[in-house]
């Protein structure tokens, strides 16, 4: 049992969890006729939490309620991994990528986000605002405006073979190039980072 727990509490390699994700697509579409996708939970949260006929949250909520189920399983998920099976470990991180973030005053690999830019202090900051309240309302702007998030048109979109999500994906990974390689330094540097 010991094993196990050792095995599960390290990062599992990407040839284990990759196909473990991938392979939720087909599982939900064979035994349910299911969607794969977590960012639509918050509309059906909505829809059932505050009835007050607007259009957009007008439908049948219940239907999707699997769905609210699977990111209550989430959350519990996480809590268990975090408070049961964490690993002790400093996160791992290439050599050359800690160069970059060095540069951006990024050294502490302690814990699973880095702990210059996820603290208390920051969150009640210009950059704060900036990066958590401004780029979290963007975030999830484009979510709806995309029809989706990241990995639902990436994992489930692209596996069922809809074009929308392979042109989603490909401009979300574009946009990540652009803004890491492009606009984050100078951006950081306006902000005092």
């Amino acid at each position: 049992m010991e094993q196990l727990i050792n095995w599960i509490s390290q990062p599992w390699p990407w040839y284990v969890a990759g196909p473990l994700i991938g392979l939720t697509v087909p599982v939900l579409l064979l035994i349910g006729n299911k969607s794969f996708g977590i960012s639509s939970s918050l509309r059906h949260i909505c829809a059932a939490c505050v009835p007050a006929n607007i259009p957009f949250f007008t439908y049948d909520w219940r239907k999707e309620s699997w769905n609210m189920v699977f990111v209550l399983g989430v959350l519990i998920g996480g809590f268990v991994a975090t408070v049961f099976f964490s690993n002790p470990e400093d996160v791992v991180v290439a050599a050359s990528t800690q160069a970059d973030l060095a540069q951006l005053g990024i050294t502490d690999y302690t814990k699973l986000l880095p702990v210059e830019i996820f603290n208390w202090e920051n969150l009640f900051s210009s950059k704060g605002l900036l990066f958590f309240v401004i780029g979290g309302f963007l975030v999830g702007f484009g979510t709806r405006y995309a029809g989706g998030c990241t990995s639902g048109h990436a994992i489930m979109g692209i596996s069922s073979l809809q074009w929308p999500s392979l042109v989603a994906t490909i401009f979300f990974m574009l946009g990540g190039f652009v803004m890491t390689h492009l606009l984050l330094m100078p951006l950081m540097d306006l902000v005092g980072f």
